[in-house]
């Protein structure tokens, strides 16, 4: 019998989303600074079989945690001990923000969604730089022969034009891209004004060349690069940005980013227009993400890694993304409504069912 659902229904959803995040997060954290990591390691550890090769790094497992949960890099080794593959940090930018205002984060439990207008908010590349230094020397200490993988994301400043969003991007490369596996460029969260505009090839081809070459020249090394992209767009711009990724010898793109559509939900729509703009997240983006994931595999014919995201809940749904091209799956919503021990749970599943191509 699984605890976190009471502890959920009686603790958690009569809190303010946001808080509950917070208290959620320290608690697993807590567990790691007490020690409790040695027992949750060998407890949640992803099956040796289920080890895979992307982006130049032996990934343990294909799961992996989306951006949005730890946007500062403070719990990268405390949810490695979850059992997630990688940890994929952010979004950061260039200076540190607060966000947009509280409210900012709603729960839609019957639909098991989310709807978040959090706004980059973070404490800045440059402070963040060093904790994932801290945190990526901790993981090669603990984890052998395969430890989890770190991802830094990364988006605009608010208070950056969006004629000077390459210059912002640039900065925080120049500080994460040392400390990461790979590198995102965020240009598809609808919380920051304007800043999906840049998704288009004309805008988007010259940010990405900036932030490559930035990024290389920082961490003296080839610095995997990836996009991601919104599930709002039609089919003809997906081709368009998976045309733009070859072109560009992108290793990848990350589909996809919360959408601003209320369609497909069961709550009460008066409630839903109550919280106001926002992205949503969760089991309503499920097919979307699906059919992007599916347009990105064709459009690209396998020459990319992809990374699903939207809508993944279950060891099904992984194997699912898996066996529809994607390379490497990632969950966020359903983390909050599944608790601390999702992610091993559905190592679980994939180690019994799944068995990736030769």
């Amino acid at each position: 019998m699984r605890v976190y659902p009471t502890v959920f229904r009686l603790v958690f959803s009569r809190m303010d989303a946001e808080q509950a995040h917070h208290l959620g997060f320290s608690m697993i954290r807590l567990a790691h600074r007490l020690g409790v990591g040695v027992v949750l390691r060998a407890m949640t550890r992803p099956a040796p079989e289920l080890r895979c090769t992307a982006l130049g790094r032996t990934f343990p497992s294909p799961f992996g945690l989306a951006a949005g949960f730890d946007k500062d890099g403070h719990g990268v080794q405390a949810l490695a001990m979850m059992g997630f593959g990688h940890i994929e940090v952010g979004t950061i930018t260039g200076q540190a923000q607060p966000g947009n205002n509280r409210p900012r984060l709603f729960r839609l439990v019957q639909d098991r969604a989310l709807i978040n207008r959090m706004g980059f908010n973070n404490d800045g590349a440059t402070a963040v730089a060093p904790r994932l230094r801290a945190a990526r020397a901790g993981l090669e200490r603990r984890y052998v022969p395969a430890r989890p993988v770190i991802g830094v994301n990364i988006g605009k400043t608010k208070v950056v034009n969006l004629a000077d969003a390459a210059s912002d991007y640039i900065a925080s490369a120049r500080q994460l891209a040392a400390v990461a596996d790979y590198l995102v460029v965020n240009v598809s969260s609808p919380n920051t004004p304007g800043l999906r505009s840049l998704q288009s090839p004309e805008a988007l081809r010259p940010l990405l060349e900036a932030v490559r070459t930035a990024a290389q020249e920082a961490a003296g090394r080839t610095v995997p690069l990836l996009v991601k992209i919104a599930p709002d767009m039609s089919d003809e711009d997906i081709d368009g940005i998976v045309g733009l990724a070859l072109s560009l010898r992108l290793e990848g793109i990350i589909c996809t980013n919360t959408t601003i559509t209320r369609e497909g939900l069961s709550a009460d729509p008066q409630i839903v227009a109550s919280y106001g703009v926002g992205g949503l997240s969760g089991a309503p983006l499920k097919e979307r993400s699906l059919q992007v994931l599916r347009r990105v595999r064709q459009s690209s014919n396998g020459a990319l890694t992809i990374i699903s995201v939207g809508g993944v809940e279950t060891g099904e749904d992984v194997k699912e993304r898996l066996e529809a091209g994607a390379t490497l799956v990632q969950g966020y919503t359903a983390f909050l409504y599944k608790g601390p021990f999702w992610a091993a749970r559905i190592n679980r599943y994939l180690a019994r069912n799944y068995r990736p191509s030769k």
